[in-house]
């Protein structure tokens, strides 16, 4: 009995403890299914790559939409009223990292063969389009003091020191985004790439937007040198975000500086890339549809005020419209493809939303509907979405191909070279047009009908719905059922619309 007493004994705080524990349990499986269908990307983790860790490589997107807030609005803007500089000069600056675009494949080629030292491919050129961002936001707060006439010498001197100073954060936005999006694939087992990529890809929209939010209530009271303080801080963010990215992320590589077997040039590669028979096809549908989307992404806010009649504030609201749109055709690009969804035909039904959307935005003018406007802005968006999650994912199955094996980084360099070089091409010819056909218009060089100022406008957003039935045709041929054993996970799927 003695020996009975004390097993009893020995159990007792064991079986008093089990509820505990269970409870625990039962609790951290709670946590995880909410985590799953409540939390933004939560879906996107793997055992390779957790959640923490990828929510810390995605902070290199928040540097660049940072970057892209700086440089195409709030300097876009003071530039022109507040430093009184000319529109043309602006719009020159503005467009010089566009001249980097077409590089980003060769980028990412690079990349994907680099033989550093330090047994790293993605790393240094990462970094290193930190510093190139870096470098050119310390150039600039200078540049913009000579211009101001804050500082010392002529004003070109500022010119051509702003004009470099863009130069150079341009370049590093697109080294550092084409080299972080593929060292991400890199890191992400196959079957969730699609997922990461979609984070990273939402991030880079969350990124802008809290700096558009940020910087609008820091120059609230604008002075030259707070602007100059803004930037400076920019730039010291700039390598504060991306070196914590970085941090331990791709592993060292033995033997790193040993020279690839079988290594091709540039020319080999991209001939092999681009001769797939549905890979030109794509890039041509990416560019046509990139182009439709952004032709009328400055132009938007002026329609409403100078057509509609709108206040600042409510053409600002504009932009977080066009925003909810963008994230609302994530949400359903990720409920398409966790279903199945053919990511060729969920940017065709991209394409359909974007001709309605300026449909209603033609239409606001005549009916004098600055509701039909808002409408438009945020299926303008919504539409957006879901053409850039289709043709992304589209890229990257390329990139998946055995021919290709290991060239992430090319793959989706090609993609973003086409989609920012033909986006940054159709906003600088909107404005071109609008600008010359509401000239003869207002001159009834067009004839009395059309003597008003909406004629301009009119006719980019009518190039925008030809341009995306372009885009249907030539998508068209892609389009095609997925077998069940072929879906496709984009990894928001329980994404709060």
């Amino acid at each position: 009995m003695s020996d009975l007493s004390a097993l009893k004994a020995s159990l007792a705080p064991r079986a008093a403890a089990e509820p505990g524990r269970l409870a625990t349990v039962r609790s951290g499986a709670f946590w995880g299914r909410l985590g799953t269908r409540f939390l933004p990307f939560a879906d996107a983790a793997t055992t390779e790559l957790p959640l923490g860790r990828l929510l810390r490589l995605s902070l290199f997107q928040v540097s660049v939409g940072m970057a892209a807030v700086l440089l195409t609005g709030t300097l876009n803007r003071v530039m022109i009223v507040e430093l009184g500089m000319a529109s043309w000069a602006v719009a020159a600056m503005v467009s010089l990292p566009l001249l980097f675009a077409p590089l980003r494949a060769l980028i990412g080629f690079k990349s994907d063969r680099h033989q550093s030292i330090l047994g790293w491919k993605r790393v240094p050129y990462i970094w290193f389009g930190t510093l190139l961002q870096f470098g050119g936001f310390a150039l600039l707060p200078f540049a913009l003091l000579v211009m101001t006439g804050l500082g010392h010498g002529p004003t070109i001197v500022g010119q051509i020191g702003a004009g470099i100073a863009f130069l150079m954060v341009g370049a590093g936005m697109h080294t550092t985004q084409t080299a972080g999006l593929a060292l991400a694939t890199d890191l992400a087992p196959a079957e969730s790439r699609p997922r990461v990529v979609a984070l990273l890809y939402v991030m880079l929209l969350l990124g802008m937007m809290v700096s558009a939010i940020v910087i609008g209530r820091l120059l609230d009271h604008f002075t030259p040198t707070h602007l100059v303080q803004i930037v400076q801080g920019a730039a010291v963010l700039t390598v504060v975000l991306n070196i914590t990215a970085l941090w331990k992320q791709e592993a060292r590589r033995r033997g790193g500086t040993a020279p690839e077997e079988n290594s091709a040039p540039f020319r080999e590669i991209w001939a092999l890339f681009i001769a797939r028979p549905r890979t030109l096809r794509l890039l041509v549908a990416t560019g046509l549809g990139s182009a439709a989307f952004s032709m009328q992404d400055v132009l938007l806010e002026p329609y409403g005020g100078q057509i509609l009649g709108l206040s600042v504030g409510a053409t600002t609201s504009l932009t977080a419209l066009w925003a909810v749109g963008m994230l609302s055709g994530f949400a359903l690009a990720a409920r398409s493809l966790a279903d199945g969804g053919e990511p060729h035909r969920l940017a065709g039904f991209g394409g359909v939303a974007g001709i309605a959307a300026f449909l209603c935005v033609i239409f606001a003018a005549p009916l004098h509907a600055s509701a039909l406007l808002a409408i438009g802005a945020t299926i303008i968006g919504f539409g957006g979405g879901l053409f850039s999650v289709g043709t992304l994912t589209a890229a990257m199955a390329i990139s998946d191909s055995a021919e290709l094996d290991g060239r992430n980084g090319l793959a989706l360099g090609a993609w973003g070279a086409v989609q920012a070089t033909c986006a940054g091409a159709a906003i600088a010819i909107g404005a071109i047009v609008r600008d010359v056909t509401s000239a003869a218009a207002t001159a009834r060089d067009l004839g009395p009908t059309l003597a008003d100022p909406a004629t301009g406008y009119g006719v980019v957003y009518g190039v925008e719905i030809i341009l995306l039935l372009a885009t249907l045709v030539v998508l068209g041929p892609l389009v095609r059922p997925v077998a069940p054993s072929q879906t496709i996970r984009f990894g928001l799927a329980e994404f709060p619309a």
